[in-house]
């Protein structure tokens, strides 16, 4: 399953990573804290948290709004 990662600014273009990307970013990450993109479906971020959930991990997945805009949202996911 890919995912894609929010965008770092306006000019660049939002990186696609895998699910096993996603597990090296979390073990190698300080803080744990992955900013996906709202293009993800839920559904996929709770297979994300399964998968987790299945290797003893706690996963916290919140909707962050930086916007005004309904569509002014991205996926900050914890892995603990």
């Amino acid at each position: 399953m890919e995912y894609k990662l929010v965008q770092v600014d306006v000019d660049s273009e939002a990186k696609t990573v895998t699910l096993e990307e996603v597990e090296k970013l979390a073990k190698t990450e300080k803080a744990n804290i992955i900013y996906f993109d709202r293009s993800n479906t839920e559904k996929s971020l709770k297979l994300l948290a399964k998968y987790f959930d299945k290797q003893d991990k706690n996963v916290y997945i919140r909707e962050v709004k930086f916007g005004l805009d309904e569509n002014d949202y991205l996926y900050e996911v914890h892995i603990l």
